[in-house]
């Protein structure tokens, strides 16, 4: 009796899960911020969270592996008993915590991106300024090399935060002003005289008296400016022609002695006028001159010129075109040579600068840097 009775509850238990699967019962499916919240965590690593945010993707991805444990716990209950609701609000809470870091990812990446862009910006201002200035002084060896290597590793720079490369991005930037900054001092000694107003002061004066003497006495004088790179003929005391001219290698400084490949700066006179010279038609000057005797004698004593190195001579103005370098010389164009021999005597007063302009290129350019 008691077995019959066991017999007929199976029975109806099997007769009821029978028409509830052929009613189509169904257990509750899982929820899809499960499948969502793998997608998501590969997105994550994707954009670098392990780089910029290790604490808080670490944080993220115990969450997610605490989340997993509980599902695969809640889908190892038989399929009637399984509920996926208090699951449903924890991988929600999963995926809003992972797109809250994916959005600081973003941010982190957005900040760098301009932060880099903008020392980019910054650093290649910098390397045109002194590109200008090399190019300006007609020198700059040195400069120009160190200039170069700053650009090619701007190049990267640019290339490593295209990739989001972004710390060695950073770490390469900071290698940059090493280069700049090697660049800077090596013409330097250049710049600075043409940004000191007490020398550019000196300069204008000695054109005051250059000028002076042309309008006192009626003769002719020269002015040359060399960072104009212009020769300007006075009579009278008034500009009459004005030439364009090259100069020596190292021109822009001013010569201390024989070798050096720089252009004298002073006041000096015409000592001879030569028809026929190495670079068609030339006017001597009296370099060196008793201040350029005093300046060699100072620095020989200080130690700065070699022991067997004498003061140098034979400064010219001469022809034979203003794009090659001259030794120290002041270079014309034939044409224009021929002009200016024709129309000075010797004992012309001829005086050589750096700049009349306190306000010129370069001290102007300097204020970039």
């Amino acid at each position: 009796m008691q077995l019959r009775f066991i017999q007929g509850i199976a029975s109806t238990f099997l007769l009821i899960c029978l028409i509830s699967i052929l009613n189509g019962c169904k257990t509750a499916p899982a929820p899809p911020e499960v499948v969502i919240a793998d997608t998501q965590e590969h997105d994550l690593w994707r954009a670098g969270a392990e780089i910029y945010f290790p604490k808080e993707y670490k944080e993220y991805k115990a969450t997610l592996r605490s989340g997993k444990d509980h599902f695969i716990k809640e889908q190892s209950r038989f399929a009637w008993f399984r509920d996926y609701e208090a699951i449903q609000k924890e991988f929600s809470v999963i995926l809003s915590k992972g797109n809250y870091l994916f959005n600081n990812i973003q941010e982190h990446k957005r900040i760098k991106t301009a932060a880099i862009a903008s020392q980019i910006v910054f650093y290649q201002n910098k390397i045109d300024t002194l590109k200008k200035l090399t190019s300006v002084v007609n020198e700059g060896r040195v400069s120009r090399r160190q200039l170069i290597a700053a650009e090619l590793l701007l190049g990267e720079v640019q290339r490593l935060a295209e990739k989001g490369k972004y710390q060695d991005a950073e770490r390469k930037l900071k290698v940059i002003p090493v280069y700049t900054t090697s660049a800077t001092e090596a013409i330097s000694p250049v710049l600075n005289r043409y940004a000191d107003k007490e020398q550019i002061t000196k300069w204008r004066s000695w054109v005051h008296d250059t000028i002076a003497v042309s309008k006192e006495k009626g003769i002719c004088s020269i002015f040359v400016s060399k960072l104009d790179r212009k020769l300007v003929l006075y009579k009278n005391g008034v500009p009459h022609k004005t030439y364009s001219i090259g100069l020596g290698k190292n021109g822009f400084h001013d010569k201390l002695h024989a070798g050096d490949l720089a252009t004298p700066e002073g006041k000096y006179y015409v000592t001879k006028k030569q028809s026929r010279s190495k670079y068609f038609k030339a006017l001597l000057i009296n370099y060196p001159n008793e201040e350029d005797l005093r300046q060699f004698a100072r620095a020989k004593k200080k130690g700065l010129i070699p022991a067997r190195v004498g003061v140098g001579s034979l400064i010219e103005i001469h022809g034979g075109g203003t794009e090659g370098m001259t030794y120290g010389c002041i270079a014309m164009d034939n044409s224009q040579m021929d002009e200016l021999y024709n129309l000075v005597d010797v004992g012309t007063p001829v005086t050589i600068v750096g700049s009349i302009d306190f306000d010129n290129v370069i001290s102007s350019t300097i204020k970039d840097l």
